[in-house]
């Protein structure tokens, strides 16, 4: 087998023919941190760091790991520079999935074949220049050539979507969908709160002195969302997911309690957080979206990166210490049968716990190996999990969660060609015929994402 060749990944020919049946699916990305102004906008990349490092904290963190100094990293040092320090150590980030999505993007964006080292820096970094004066190297034909058909951003209720108006006008052929991520309304216990109160009461009609004002102000905003498209709810629940009943005269305490800003009790942080998870999950029911709730981050682990260069730099980690059955029960009961609800677990020793919930709930699925997870070694384990607990024909299917446009087609081509090989196993093995398993890489690959989000 060659590098990156036509069986990368594949085990066996079952597998290659698998792959076949779907690699020229479209790609349906629920789930992505794109830039939307720079889609809009459509302006030209201005070199290869641009495309591949600039905006990707997986390169910052490899990089850091192999003693590169932050200045070539996040710093002043100029783009070429830091292409050829990420190049001097690419070779050593083997083994990585970000060494199989650099490499996939040089070779089907740019035609390039040749390792990214020391050696080759100058090269790539001359040939893709040229390249990037192409017109169809600009970010929108970029999307197209990849046969990117939906993406949906990730976006804060106080957004008023303007790139979102107007890529309707201005993308073709891509169907971009907002998501309405609530962080920030949740997280009582950070300063940033207060700042995200002020912010709602400045978009919106709502009385935020009052907490009955601060509901109708989400929901305003909630509303304005489903009127620009949005299909999908997402909520980064960190490690301590909680779901109870709550009183609305104890939540109405705890608001009034945070806006004169008293210091509140840990029974005051999770009362509030129970209660408003619960507000927003009416919203969705009534609105048909999809709940996405991502479980088991703990964000700016790494102090002392936090304060030199800030958040989403490469600092968070997971941890096992999540009690995701008992901190889920009244949310899933609540809605059960109803709301579509997608769980993505960070650490894989979650995998048994949240697979064994999405089996007992037939509206709970499983969402993609996350971010530490999507290597092929993460999705394999991840996919053999869901098949053998829960259904693989009701996996949530895959998204990119990434920053970086030209890797959407890179990590879908991963993805597919590892799940191709997953079920192309049981084949082998005589578990399935292979026509059920083309229907049903066929399915998870393409269709049920559409099916799940409504698109």
């Amino acid at each position: 087998m060659g590098f990156i060749d036509e069986r990368y990944l594949l085990d066996t020919e079952v597998a290659a023919d698998l792959y076949q049946a779907i690699t020229d699916r479209p790609i349906v990305d629920p789930h992505t941190h794109i830039d939307l102004a720079a889609v809009v906008e459509n302006e030209p990349w201005t070199d290869v760091w641009e495309v591949e490092g600039a905006t990707d904290h997986y390169v910052w963190q490899l990089m850091r790991k192999r003693g590169v100094p932050e200045e070539k990293i996040t710093g002043d040092a100029d783009n070429r520079e830091k292409w050829n320090a990420l190049a001097a150590v690419f070779p050593d980030f083997a083994g990585n999935p970000t060494y199989d999505w650099v490499h996939l993007d040089l070779k089907r964006r740019f035609g390039i074949q040749k390792p990214l080292n020391a050696e080759t820096a100058d090269e790539i970094w001359e040939r893709t220049k040229a390249a990037l004066d192409d017109p169809g190297m600009r970010p929108q034909a970029v999307l197209r050539e990849m046969n990117v058909e939906v993406l949906c951003s990730s976006d804060d209720p106080t957004s008023r979507l303007e790139y979102h108006e107007r890529a309707e006008e201005e993308v073709a052929d891509v169907d971009v969908r907002p998501t309405w991520r609530p962080d920030r309304a949740l997280k009582i216990e950070r300063p940033e709160w207060s700042t995200f109160v002020s912010e709602l009461d400045a978009v919106t009609d709502g009385d935020v002195d009052r907490f009955e004002g601060f509901l109708d102000a989400l929901a305003e905003t909630h509303d304005y969302f489903v009127d620009h498209g949005c299909v999908a709810c997402d909520i980064g629940m960190g490690t301590d997911p909680v779901s109870k009943p709550v009183s609305d005269e104890r939540a109405r305490e705890v608001y009034a309690n945070a806006r004169r800003g008293a210091s509140l009790d840990e029974d005051e942080i999770r009362d509030y957080k129970a209660y408003l998870l619960d507000f927003v999950g009416e919203l969705n029911n009534d609105a048909g979206w999809v709940t996405q709730l991502h479980i088991g981050a703990v964000r700016d682990y790494r102090e002392s990166l936090f304060e030199t260069v800030g958040q989403n730099a490469g600092g968070d980690v997971s941890t096992q210490d999540v009690d995701l059955v008992s901190g889920l029960d009244h949310f899933l009961d609540a809605f059960d049968g109803e709301m579509d609800i997608v769980l993505y677990t960070l650490d894989p020793m979650h995998y048994p716990s949240a697979t064994v919930v999405a089996r007992a709930y037939p509206n709970v699925s499983i969402g993609p190996a996350w971010w530490f997870n999507d290597s092929p070694l993460g999705i394999e384990n991840q996919l053999e999990r869901v098949a053998a607990v829960d259904l693989l024909a009701n996996y949530a299917g895959m998204v990119s969660d990434s920053r970086k446009v030209v890797s959407y087609g890179s990590r879908f081509e991963l993805f597919r060609r590892t799940l191709a090989t997953v079920v192309g196993e049981m084949v082998e093995r005589g578990r399935i015929p292979f026509d059920n398993a083309e229907r049903l890489v066929e399915h998870v690959a393409y269709d049920r994402p559409k099916e799940l989000y409504g698109l």
